[in-house]
């Protein structure tokens, strides 16, 4: 018995490193051109509003597949779905970078993010299928770290390849990149849902089951603060390469390099999630990264108000913010997803999608938003401070009662 449960051990640990490859293809294709953002707007001949839109144009695609995605996962197998999804992302990758307007790469985005999302879902679907308890939730805090790399190194990179090539250039390397997970996937992943444990395709009991959840204490107030939490993480990649570059003149090489740092503060907030997450009660770690979370959202208001548009202040209060997402988000996910024990690529892609339906809404805010200032995207995150903190004091355990392992 101790033979095998090593064996089995070591069989997890193996497909970890795959999890990790996979899950950043959910976010690489949201933050490696948006380098490009202004260059895009003078050859597709669009404003800025249009091209900050090609980023919410992704995530609508990528909210309203997260379901169905997690339930043909749940019914299929986890592998089929995931290689038909990243056969999806490489194609629309390669036509992203053909589109001749930006009403066509608007259309081409919503497609890219519908393929986009298999990597979210079902990455952290396997990890369910595989970890419980803390063990999970540490897990969650990986893959967290895996997705965060996107904010770390694709600006950085695009702000190069931009550089270097163009705007266009950015989707090809997303396409080719894509396409050799891909065949890690094909060759080294195994499926991880027996055919006994699948879940054929009962409309009834998929409502059924999506009402339960929805009415299970804690998990939209979960789902709620990681929605919050992922809304300011994703709306400084869309605004800041308007204030870094247009505002304060930067080229795009140089904001990829403020973007690779910043995204270094992001990772260490998901690395934080992880390894504390084993032993530091729930409402110490939801309550130290909140309070980063509302600090950096208090710089961004207060210097936007006082100094105006400043290289310092933006770098400062965008770092405060993104550590401390950096450690919700991962949270979040994992505590939600751990209060099932089965269906967890529906529920799943239900956490998914309700998060991403929120972040689009914010994103479309952040659109809008004036760029003369960093002001008025500070004010948007007090908002989502003022809903994460209170659903963080309704539902996270008090530091006496014991957590789960």
């Amino acid at each position: 018995m101790t033979a095998l449960a090593s064996d089995a051990g070591r069989a997890r640990s193996g497909i970890v490193p795959i999890l990790l490859c996979v899950v950043p293809f959910s976010q690489i294709p949201l933050d490696a051109y948006t380098p490009g953002l202004p260059q895009m707007v003078v050859d597709l001949a669009a404003d800025a509003a249009s091209m900050q839109n090609t980023v919410t144009a992704y995530m609508l695609g990528m909210s309203l597949a997260l379901v169905p995605v997690g339930i043909a996962s749940d019914t299929l197998g986890r592998r089929k779905v995931l290689l038909a999804g990243l056969s999806v992302l490489i194609a629309m990758s390669v036509a992203c970078a053909l589109a001749t307007s930006a009403s066509l790469l608007l259309g081409l985005r919503f497609l890219q993010g519908i393929g986009g999302c298999t990597c979210l879902v079902v990455a952290y679907a396997v990890a369910a299928d595989c970890f419980r308890g803390r063990e999970l939730t540490a897990i969650s805090g990986l893959l967290g770290a895996a997705w965060g790399l996107a904010p770390v190194l694709a600006p950085a990179a695009g702000g190069f390849i931009v550089e270097l090539t163009s705007w266009r250039g950015v989707f090809v390397i997303i396409a080719i990149a894509a396409a050799i997970v891909a065949g890690i996937v094909a060759f080294f992943l195994p499926e991880t849902l027996p055919a006994d444990r699948r879940a054929p395709f009962d409309p009834r009991r998929t409502a059924g089951i999506l009402r339960d959840a929805l009415l299970r204490p804690g998990f939209l107030a979960f789902v709620l603060v990681f929605a919050a939490a992922a809304s300011a993480q994703l709306a400084f990649g869309v605004v800041a390469p308007f204030f870094y570059q247009t505002g304060l003149g930067y080229s795009a090489a140089i904001y990829g390099l403020v973007a690779l740092g910043l995204g270094g503060v992001n990772l260490a907030g998901e690395l934080g999630c992880a390894h504390f997450a084993r032993f530091m009660p729930a409402r110490v770690m939801g309550f130290g990264a909140f309070a980063l979370f509302l600090a950096g959202s208090a710089v961004l208001t207060a210097t936007g108000m006082t100094v105006g548009l400043d290289f310092a202040s933006i770098t400062i209060g965008g770092a405060l913010v993104l550590g401390g997402c950096g450690v919700l988000c991962p949270m979040m996910y994992g505590m939600a997803l751990g209060l099932f024990e089965r269906d967890h690529g529906l529920i799943g892609g239900l956490i998914s999608a309700l998060c991403y339906l929120a972040v689009s809404g914010a994103m479309a805010i952040a659109a809008v938003l004036p760029e003369a200032t960093q002001a008025p995207i500070g004010w948007l995150y007090l908002g989502l401070c003022a809903v994460a903190g209170t659903l963080l004091a309704i539902s996270l355990p008090s530091t006496r009662q014991a957590t789960p392992t």
